[in-house]
């Protein structure tokens, strides 16, 4: 049996339990991936539910996008001659789309894929689903048919494992809106809406999205056309029920579905805030694309951000993204020893009560960072011209 040497006392908290983990080459996915390899190699199976067309595809992506991925560097010099033994034993691809039935696993009359997916059913014990959109303006019909539809899809799969000891969502604790003050952490009863707004139903969000669509397409509308037809009324549908973007929105909604038709499984879901870099674990600072936070970040870093409206006392809750994944798996760990959960568990994963940033602490620290470290093309010249200059919101005057 293929083993790694690890970097901390390896609790075995997860012995020979076969997991499935979608939207792996995601980056909180990948990261919950490295962090499992890498402190509790002595699971029995790991499923990554990876979108491409073939088996061959899927290897490629895991091999391209997660296990040679810079995350994987520490893993890597612990035991560089074992690790592809170790994946190629214990880490399977699979091609598939939550956004399809059986997650797209089964092809045609692929005897392979069918035999894989009655492997899964039998034997997985933990569901770990991160796959989603999350873009805040994403078009209605990618953002119902990902975050919504594929979680139906998610659960439809993990009702027919007979082995399943829990299911665990991510979400996002802006499901909540902007709500002040202490927020609850309990979950969304099913046609629930933010603002008191009766009138909340998912299958009628479904159907005037499809319907919406096919009039576009009827009226040969064009793909510009459509995509900004999408987004507004995503917006639009969002706004109404009290929730400020279609990303919240259609999150909101998947949590109202899981919890509504989980029946006899257990059923976590996380909520974490503003999801930024690695505070420590593997290595500090590492990232992956310009999600959340960091499409800001990159526009100062590169000059194009000369300025920000905002008050600077006002809380910034950010998490690092390796916070969230040890939080992921105390949450598995604590309840998957409580079979059958009645009620969904829910976990808000933030920083502003314990240790809050404001947004002048965030600031600073930008200017500070890009003046010492500035950003720099692939030739060699700096680009960009930091500034420390912030609108204050409250005070319409300029702060440092």
């Amino acid at each position: 049996m293929a083993s790694l040497p690890v970097d901390q006392q390896n609790l075995h908290l997860f012995h020979n339990m076969t997991i499935l983990v979608t939207g792996a080459t995601g980056f909180l996915a990948k990261l919950f991936v490295e962090k499992m390899v890498r402190t509790q190699s002595d699971f029995k199976r790991m499923y990554l539910l990876i979108r491409a067309d073939d088996i061959s595809s899927a290897n490629k992506r895991l091999l391209d996008e997660v296990i040679e991925n810079e995350l994987f560097r520490v893993v890597g010099k612990l035991g560089a001659e074992g690790l592809r033994s170790f994946i190629s034993e214990k880490i399977v691809a699979v091609p598939g789309d939550i956004r399809s039935f059986d997650l797209g696993i089964i092809r045609n009359d692929d005897s392979n894929s069918n035999i894989m997916l009655h492997n899964m059913f039998t034997h997985i014990d933990i569901i770990v689903h991160s796959a989603a959109t999350v873009r805040f303006d994403e078009r209605y019909d990618t953002a119902i048919n990902t975050n919504l539809k594929g979680a139906m899809n998610v659960l439809s799969f993990a009702q027919r494992c007979t082995n399943l000891k829990l299911l665990l969502h991510v979400s996002t604790a802006y499901v909540c809106g902007e709500k002040e003050g202490y927020i609850l952490e309990k979950p969304f009863y099913m046609g629930e809406s933010l603002n008191g707004i009766d009138g909340l139903n998912i299958e009628t969000e479904i159907r005037m999205m499809e319907d919406h669509l096919s009039e576009l397409k009827v009226k040969k509308a064009n793909e510009k056309k459509i995509t900004l037809a999408m987004k507004d009324m995503g917006m639009q549908r969002a706004r109404k029920y009290g929730w400020p973007n279609t990303y919240v929105f259609t999150k909101a909604m998947t949590e109202m579905w899981l919890g509504q038709w989980k029946g006899d499984i257990s059923l976590v879901i996380m909520r974490p805030t503003m999801i930024s870099s690695t505070f420590k674990d593997p290595f500090p600072g590492w990232n992956q694309g310009i999600g959340t936070i960091n499409g800001f970040i990159l526009g100062y870093g590169k000059g194009k951000m000369k300025c920000l409206a905002f008050d600077p006392q006002s809380i910034c809750d950010l998490i690092p993204s390796d916070m969230v994944v040890n939080a992921m798996i105390c949450a598995i760990i604590v309840n998957m020893k409580q079979m059958y959960l009645r009620d969904t568990i829910i976990y808000h994963i933030g920083s502003s009560m314990r240790n809050p940033v404001t947004y002048g602490c965030l600031a600073v620290s930008l200017f500070k960072y890009f003046t010492i470290n500035p950003w720099v093309d692939k030739n060699g010249p700096e680009i960009g011209e930091q500034s420390n200059f912030f609108i204050n919101k409250r005070k319409h005057s300029r702060t440092t």
